[in-house]
């Protein structure tokens, strides 16, 4: 009979005993922690002669040996039996029905700017983009809005510094544009705008889609022929437009476009203020000073310029009354298209 035979036998009976993993563990730390029953035998090697140590060293590494087998056998039969229990509780019948998950669908908005974008894009329009955040020169001064111009009250702009703004418009890819390319230009510039303002028909950030045609022999009935296309591929064949004078100062002459009402076929009703008429968009002749601003040479070229509020064409074409409607982000509101 070994000397270690003993507490083999405890350790034996206290492995096959453990009925969980954290009960095994224990059982570990007993024997093998730092003031574990083998760990002892360890530090009492130091008091055995040096021809003696060796001998005894072999024989307690046999007891380590034989306790690590003998727990790991245990502990691999614990987890299996376990994981096996927790399978077996959480275990799910395949021919259940499963739970409904409601498909997603595109945002009103984007529906009607992919639209946009493809009427345009038939005709032969580019589109082009540019930084929302912009520099004043480009937001402004170079579309004939130097600084104290009144048109810059038209606009509740949003000033990152003196000189940087978030852009109100897409006007400026416009003259970005022309800066980098000579005619003719043929661009449409759809993106995010920014302005300070919040109620039904306006929203601190909204969606625009500005046009622009430069070539020789431009002229207004060009950008009226090119408008009211557009709205007819949009709304319907049927649709009268009409061109009002305007004002703006980067177009001369300028014009505000506007359709007839969809809701109440130009009888007259509460959107249309009983006019029988709806706003659709902005536009005119590019004015010479901005041609100039870009050295386009305005002896041999001119050019019109358009610009509409994508969540303008969608409240009209969808019938909505409030332009908030499409930023609350109600699943119902928008599962609807």
């Amino acid at each position: 009979m070994g000397v270690h035979d003993p507490i083999i036998a405890d350790f034996t009976a206290e492995i096959n005993k453990a009925a969980s993993v954290q009960e095994l563990y224990n059982v570990k730390v007993r024997y093998l922690g730092k003031k574990g029953l083998i760990s002892e035998l360890n530090k009492q090697l130091g008091k055995l002669s040096p021809d003696d140590r060796p001998s005894a060293g072999a024989e307690i590494q046999k007891v380590r040996v034989k306790f690590e087998e003998l727990h790991d056998k245990k502990e691999t039969k614990l987890k299996t039996a376990e994981r096996d229990t927790i399978l077996s509780s959480e275990k799910l019948d395949v021919t259940m029905p499963g739970v409904p998950f409601p498909s997603g669908s595109f945002h009103p908005v984007y529906k009607i700017y992919d639209e946009v974008v493809s009427i345009f894009s038939a005709m032969g329009y580019d589109v082009a983009t540019g930084p929302e955040a912009e520099l004043d020169y480009y937001n402004f001064e170079a579309l004939n809005m130097p600084k104290g111009h009144p048109a810059r009250d038209m606009q509740d702009t949003f000033y990152l510094s003196e000189n940087v703004v978030m852009r109100t418009h897409t006007s400026p890819v416009q003259i970005r544009t022309m800066l980098k390319q000579k005619p003719p230009v043929r661009i449409i510039a759809p993106g995010k705008v920014y302005r300070s303002d919040y109620d039904m028909t306006h929203s601190p950030m909204f969606h625009q889609v500005e046009g622009l045609l430069v070539d020789k022999n431009v002229s207004m009935a060009d950008l009226k022929g090119t408008l009211a296309h557009f709205v007819r591929q949009m709304f319907g064949d049927d649709i009268p437009v009409r061109f009002r004078s305007s004002f703006f100062p980067f177009t001369e002459p300028s014009m505000e476009v506007d359709m007839g009402c969809v809701m109440c076929g130009g009888n007259g009703c509460r959107v249309c203020k009983g006019t029988g008429w709806l706003e659709i968009a902005g536009s005119g002749m590019v004015a010479p000073e901005v041609l100039k601003a870009v050295r386009v040479n305005t002896n041999k070229y001119s050019g019109f310029a358009f610009g509409m509020g994508i969540e303008r064409v969608a409240m009209i074409k969808y019938g909505i009354d409030d332009l908030r409607l499409f930023f609350e982000n109600n699943l119902k509101f928008i599962g609807q298209f």
